[in-house]
């Protein structure tokens, strides 16, 4: 028999409390937030509760030891919660009836822990050996803090890990608590932007700020890229440098990537010579702190974390003398004999 009409012969010809339990079990309702289950003080979250039976009133509550403080009955699924505050914080569940009586589904939604950010000052992520790797690679990701937090929470787009390892570790004479937490091999799923936050085991539904964002991206989707320069590869302080990323394939967005430091800078991709897609990356007034090895990928939007192969490294290296020193030696010669002639002038008139 269709689910819906068992329903309906449910609801219709009033066959029970123990048949209706049968449905629910096979039916189970979940409950959802939107758009995370991680919120920030004074932010906004919806809490869903979904079926694939025509419920038609629904009751979303709190959770809290053997005692429940119901939030909302109605016929709307939905309940939203804005501002949200520390006493948001907690577990919830919800359950249906099918009808506008006390006759309640006797099997209720998966619990769903709702995380409060804004605690406490935020930690620091990192990702090892890179954010940028190749499909089917490991990763661990480290968030790290000087507050000794009983445990992190890595999460991204509303799914939450709890850390797998925890450590106390002393750095530069600073005490600070480091978690684990091992990614992969990684997938196209598993690509995307992750912050983790930190809490204390009395308080496990209040975390700390949210880190900042850390971006996972695969490369090696798309056929690679050339990256050169007009300048010479040794260059002096000061000269003007700009990078070309240039590419077959008219990618959407280009990034440059020099190892060692983060990603992020990117152009959307112009119509170059013969027919190649190219953009330009200007770094400016070459220093000392621009030498090191590039590289450069593209991308699409429509997948902004699978880039392509990277290209070939550019190695740059800035040499100690400034460019803006290299002068004529006729200018300087000229404009001491200008000096040194209208003070001798000087000179004489003041003798008369």
């Amino acid at each position: 028999m269709a689910p819906k009409l068992f329903a309906v012969l449910c609801l219709g010809l009033c066959l029970g409390q123990k048949i209706c339990t049968r449905v629910g079990a096979l039916y189970k309702l979940s409950l959802s937030a939107r758009p995370s289950p991680v919120v920030p003080q004074g932010g906004r979250v919806t809490l869903s509760c979904d079926s694939h039976l025509p419920f038609v009133t629904f009751k979303i509550y709190k959770t809290s030891g053997t005692q429940d403080r119901e939030l909302h009955t109605g016929r709307s699924n939905n309940f939203t919660i804005n501002p949200v505050t520390p006493g948001h914080a907690g577990t919830y569940r919800c359950s249906g009836s099918f009808s506008r009586t006390s006759q309640w589904s006797a099997v209720h939604s998966n619990s769903l822990m709702l995380l409060v950010t804004g605690a406490f000052t935020k930690p620091s992520i990192s990702a090892h050996p890179s954010s940028l790797v190749a499909a089917g690679v490991r990763v661990t990701v480290c968030c790290h803090s000087e507050l000794a937090f009983d445990e992190f929470i890595l999460y991204k787009d509303g799914h939450t890990q709890h850390s797998q390892e925890l450590d106390t570790r002393l750095e530069a004479g600073t005490y600070y608590v480091k978690a684990v937490f091992r990614l992969g091999p990684v997938t196209p799923a598993q690509a995307g932007a992750y912050r983790c936050c930190g809490f204390f085991s009395h308080s496990r539904y209040e975390c700390s700020a949210p880190s900042d964002p850390l971006e996972i991206v695969i490369t090696g989707k798309h056929k690679k890229p050339s990256l050169s320069t007009q300048e010479d590869p040794r260059m002096g302080l000061g000269w003007n440098v700009t990078l070309f990323c240039i590419s077959e394939i008219s990618f959407d967005r280009y990034h440059l990537w020099r190892e060692g430091a983060p990603y992020g800078q990117w152009l959307s991709g112009g119509q170059g010579h013969r027919g190649a897609f190219q953009a330009n990356f200007s770094v400016g007034l070459a220093t000392p702190a621009h030498g090191g090895t590039y590289r450069c990928y593209g991308s699409f939007n429509a997948s902004p974390y699978e880039w392509s192969a990277p290209s070939e490294p550019l190695h740059l290296s800035v040499t100690g003398i400034p460019q803006s020193t290299f002068l004529s030696p006729v200018e300087p010669t000229l404009e001491t004999g200008e000096q040194r002639i209208l003070h001798l002038v000087r000179e004489s008139l003041g003798r008369h």
